[in-house]
């Protein structure tokens, strides 16, 4: 299969393309060029910019895009009409961000979907759910029947630039009195970028049709679990210290990005979001390998990449002198 990647050297993108050169296809990487731009050597290199310099895609044809690089409708617009004829099927990675709510569990691919407020606004920081549901229609509307629309959750392992599930195996690791965001029954979802990457590879390989969420894993996870993983992962000592959510929110903790993978359950728009019904994507072959593999993988390039992006990012996680000033103001109410 000739393949093209619109991006492809930074996380996901990077997935898509070594699991499609594994399975032996011929990639095209479009791309400005600027990140990791001696990666992937054997693959051919077009250099333009989504936003106004298409030139490169001209003239071409492939046997399928992927598009994990696709946030404002109007970008996403251009590159698919350009690539209309030039090829046979259109996989674009979305997010569960899409959805207008999550107050109820276990919701599928017909719930609904975020509308602008402001029509106009590519606030991608804002708007970014409300924009990925119109850039789908936009991919549907241009390849009808012809498309798939990857409707991912939080997109974890190594190569991260977030920082966000990154955190938590540096954090066991390092040992010590934890601060975890009670009740460790809490159900967590993500998805490891490989396992994506790979499916997405065999989406386009079949050229298989319509819209999926599609995070993980399976079995279902909880944050305790999550956390029990990193501990044996790591051969770490670290007391794990579960603390209620009322205490958290009264301190005002940052949910998701200060304390990563937390999303208060008291907040009925985000209570339900690590609940997506991903049968569709399974049924399509989405597989999941083992969360200790992850830790593994993810703690070791940590390690080996201490100090660069994804690792220690500003703003996610809590900074060692918050963590321990909560963990004593807790430890006051005398409730651990």
């Amino acid at each position: 299969m000739k393949l093209l990647v619109l991006g492809g050297t930074k996380f996901l993108g990077r997935a898509v393309v070594e699991a499609a050169l594994a399975r032996g296809h011929e990639l095209t990487l479009f791309n400005r060029g600027e990140t990791n731009p001696t990666l992937f050597p054997e693959a051919e290199r077009l250099r333009g910019d989504r936003d106004g310099d298409l030139s490169a895609l001209e003239g071409r044809g492939w046997d399928a895009v992927v598009d994990p690089s696709g946030y404002v409708p109007r970008l996403v617009r251009a590159s698919a009409e350009l690539l209309r004829g030039a090829v046979e099927h259109y996989t674009f990675v979305s997010s569960v961000s899409v959805y207008r709510d999550f107050s109820a569990p276990a919701y599928d691919e017909s719930a609904p979907v975020a509308e602008l407020a402001d029509p106009e606004t590519e606030d991608v920081r804002e708007s970014y759910g409300a924009l990925k549901a119109l850039c789908e229609r936009v991919v549907d509307d241009v390849f009808p029947g012809r498309s798939a629309n990857v409707r991912a959750g939080l997109i974890v392992g190594p190569h991260d630039p977030t920082g966000r599930f990154t955190y938590w195996p540096r954090r066991i690791a390092a040992g010590g009195r934890v601060l975890a965001p009670a009740p460790a029954e809490r159900q967590v979802q993500l998805i490891e970028a490989r396992d994506l990457g790979d499916w997405i590879v065999r989406l386009a390989e079949g050229r298989v049709a319509g819209t999926f969420n599609a995070t993980g894993p399976l079995p279902r996870a909880t944050f305790g679990d999550l956390l029990e993983t990193c501990r044996r992962a790591s051969d770490s000592d670290a007391e794990i210290v579960w603390v209620d959510e009322a205490f958290l929110l009264e301190h005002e903790v940052g949910e998701w990005m200060e304390l990563p993978l937390w999303l208060p359950a008291s907040d009925e728009g985000v209570r339900h979001m690590q609940t997506a019904d991903v049968s569709r994507a399974v049924a399509a072959g989405l597989s999941f390998r083992p969360l200790a593999e992850t830790v593994r993988d993810t703690l070791a390039w940590a390690e080996a990449e201490s100090g660069t992006a994804g690792v220690g990012v500003d703003g996610v996680g809590l900074e060692p002198e918050r963590e321990r000033g909560l963990l004593a103001a807790w430890a006051a109410t005398g409730a651990s």
